[in-house]
This record gives structure tokens, sequence and C-alpha cells, in this order.
């Protein structure tokens, strides 16, 4: 018996390989099927189940693709309903995979359909939990996704404290447990950095398995500080019931070379937006103008679908030499497969062809700390309004990056603004977007709060109003 987990950063999202005796089965699987392929082939197995825990919101899966690649059945658990044939599993039904088992418990909470699979090894041992989104390390699926009619979150809540403990706590402590995500991922709120731990252990240290906890207080904790879901996770959900297609269209389509004038008149008469996907320091320093900056070595897939709020909107993008086929993938892993193609020769042919170029003020958190004890400045934090509680820089604005469209009619054109993130990407990608909308006066703060923490700038957390009696 072989169990590996793939794990991509950038959507904190882990997905499975199991095989036995020439056997495979994979759980919760990427957009892009030749990884899965490739390991079968590598392994001389044959791929037979795909086991999807839950329709997926914050990435679209390649389950479909896959199928029709590998021979291999899509399995969804009770309730699911899609536009493609797959297997409804029946809660306890027993799924033989060389020699081992794969059993699916029913576990609705996150959503109606969640299902846990239990892996029995060739001894009969109850060896290990795929647990999707029911189950993190440190933390429980978010409960509010699945809402429909009447159903509340509270309802959902309730499923799922029922779920855990029915079907996963009763289950032995040496179990592992492999989650869906990590650290990062909007399907949580509390998640560990560590990607599997053994279940006696998430007994011990997940606020959610208390065992003296009651349900109420269970769904009070679950439901508590939720935000409201990236505005995409319902169209990828809506995608992973209808089939999406398969990403060597959308690669057709999307990795093409565009010489400058055709990508000019992409972004000036087809309505594409312009993405420059290179490093923030490059963006900083030239840009096409009314391009908006989010960069590959960040959370890229998820700020596009945060801040990109139509999926079939064209995009045609600036890459680094070499990492275009990369964006494209990226890109459709959370459902964006309007990609037109990529600017050829990068900024280097936009100069040379005379086209106009933008730059983007950013200075070091010691040039800001002079600004600021100067006076008369207006500082912009667009970090999650947890890190803003925790602590942030006297008199600063909060308006988190992840909500920044919504929130224009708080912004002053004729102000200028000091913008800063954690850590420097955050803050480019919100300066970006302002300048596109008309919004000069922008200031990006290299290094972010990191940087202006080792200044002698005055910090303040915040503090929660009490009730005067």
């Amino acid at each position: 018996m072989k169990i590996e987990q793939i794990y991509t950063g950038c959507l904190a999202q882990g997905a499975y390989f199991i095989e036995s005796d020439g056997e495979a089965a994979i759980i919760d699987p990427l957009r892009e099927s030749e990884p899965y392929l490739k390991k079968a082939d590598k392994e001389n197995a044959t791929i037979k189940y795909i086991f999807e825990t839950h329709f997926h919101a914050d990435f679209v899966s390649g389950h479909v693709d896959l199928a029709k690649k590998s021979g291999g059945k899509v399995v969804y658990g009770p309730g699911a309903k899609a536009e493609y044939d797959f297997h409804e599993a029946n809660d306890g039904e027993v799924f033989e995979l060389g020699k081992v088992k794969i059993k699916a418990l029913h576990t609705p909470g996150h959503t109606l359909e969640s299902t846990t699979y239990l892996l029995i090894d060739e001894e009969g041992k109850e060896h290990a939990i795929f647990s999707g989104d029911t189950l993190f390390i440190g933390d429980v699926g978010r409960p509010d996704l699945a809402q429909k009619g009447s159903m509340t979150q509270d309802d959902l809540a309730g499923m799922l404290y029922e779920s855990l403990r029915s079907k996963i706590m009763t289950l032995p402590d040496d179990v592992i447990v492999y989650p869906a995500h990590g650290a990062g991922s909007a399907c949580g709120k509390n998640m560990s950095k560590e990607t599997f731990d053994m279940l006696g252990n998430q007994k011990k240290t997940n606020y959610a398995l208390r065992a003296d906890m009651t349900k109420e207080e269970f769904v009070k904790e679950v439901t508590d500080g939720l935000l409201p879901p990236p505005q995409y996770f319902a169209q990828n959900v809506a995608m992973n019931k209808s089939a999406a297609i398969g990403l060597d269209a959308v690669l057709e389509k999307g990795n093409v070379a565009l010489d400058v004038e055709t990508f000019e008149a992409m972004a000036n008469h087809e309505g594409a937006l312009v993405l420059d996907t290179r490093h923030q320091r490059e963006f900083i320093k030239e840009h096409i103008p009314n391009s908006i900056f989010i960069g590959l070595d960040g959370n890229f897939a998820p700020w596009v679908g945060a801040l990109i709020t139509d999926l079939q909107q064209p995009i045609v993008f600036i890459a680094d030499e070499g990492r275009e086929e990369e964006v494209v993938t990226r890109l459709s892993r959370v459902g964006y497969d309007n990609t037109l193609g990529y600017l050829k020769g990068g900024m280097s042919a936009w100069k040379d062809a005379g086209k106009e170029v933008q730059d983007m003020e950013s200075i070091a958190a010691d040039e800001f700390a002079k600004r600021y004890a100067a006076g008369n400045i207006h500082v912009m934090d667009v970090r999650k309004p947890g890190e803003f509680e925790a602590e942030h820089v006297e008199d600063a604005e909060s308006l988190p990056l992840d909500y920044i469209s919504e929130q224009m009619d708080k912004i002053d054109p004729d102000k200028t603004y000091h913008i800063h993130c954690a850590g420097g990407y955050r803050s480019v990608i919100a300066a970006s977007i302002l300048k596109s909308r008309g919004f000069h006066k922008v200031i990006d703060v290299a290094g972010g709060y990191k940087d202006i923490k080792a200044t002698d700038i005055p910090v303040t957390n915040y503090v929660c109003p009490t009730t005067q009696k």
C-alpha cells in the first residue's frame, strides 16, 4: 500500500494518491490530470476510483477529465447531484482497491454530501481518513457554504457536530487524518500549518473536538467570526457540478503568444483585463497602464478568485519567460478559463514598440516612518480584519484587500494614501487596482507591517468596545 499527499501551496490544498496491488485511487484531484496519470504509470497501476469528498468551492476539480483519460470511476457521497455520470456512494459502502478497502462515511455539515473516506489496510486495520473539508488539522470546515432555502449555517454546524462525534471521533486514536486543506485556505478559519496528524492528537488539541463540548457551544464557536466567503466559491461549486472542460482545451486557448499590437487590441477593444503576474518589484519599476498586479509567487489563484468577479472575464497577461503555461494552469484551477494569451517578449517588447509605461512610487519603512512623524499622512492597511485588530499603525484606515472593490466609496481621490500589508505583496495588488480605477495618489510601503514594526512608528491593537453599566 502506498499513500502520497500531493500538496499545492498556492491553494493550501491536498490531493491524494493511494495504490495497492496495481490499483490506484485519487482523492480530490486538482484541474490538471497529467500528474495523476504519470504517478499511476510510474507505479504500474490502473486508476480505479476518483473519490471526491464534496463539491469543492475553492478550486475546480479535474475529476471528469481524469475519469475520461484513466477509465476510473468518479465517486461522491450520498445526496450528490451532478450533470455527469458518477457513483453515488451509500453511507458505509466499501470499495475494494487492490488489497485494501476504502469505506465511505457520510459526514454532512460543511456541505450536505460531504463524505470522509476511511482507508482500511491489508490487515483489516483502520489506517487513515481522508476528511475533505469536514475535519482539518486544528479546525473544521466552515458551515456556511451550503445554505439552501430555510437551512441556515447553524443547521449545518449542528450536522457537522453530529458527523464528527458519530463518524470520526469514534475511530481509533492512531488513525491518520489527511484533510483537503491546510493553513491559508478560506474553507476554515484556524487551520494548522501541518498537513496531517494523528486523530488522537486532534482530539486533544482541536478546539472543535473537545469531548465535553455541547452542540450549542460547537455551533457558536464554529460560526463565530466567519468572514463572507470569497465571491468565486459559488461559481466553482457550479463548475464542479457541471463537468468543466479539460485543462488541455484551456491551455490551447490561453497559452498563446501575442504580439504587441494584438495584445493591445485585446485590452483596448475586446475588454480583456491585463494581468501582470511578475514579481511586485518588477511591476513597481514598470508596468502597462491600467494593468492589475497579482504575482505568481504569492497566493495567486485565491487572490484572482477574490478580486476578479467574473469567471468569464477575458484575460491577457504578462509573465516571466517560461512561466506562461503555469499562469494559465493556475488561473484554470479557480475557474478562469477565458485566458486569451500572453505578451510575447514581455515588457521589453512593449517598450520597444514605443508604448506607454508607468511606474509606482514605493518607499521603505524608514522613509514611511519619517513621513508619518512629519504628520498629515493617510495610511491604508489592506491586511485582513483579524491582522488589523491584532495590531496596526495608529490612525491607519483598515481597507481589507478581499473587499476593496466593495469599498471604493471610502477612498478620497484627493488624498495621498500610503498603502501597506504584511510583507509587500497585497499592498501592490491594492495599489494597482486603485490606479486602474483612477486613484493615482497611492504609495506602496515596501516590506509591509513586518518592516514597519522595526521602526519607531506608534502601533495599537483593536480594543473591543464594552458597555458601561
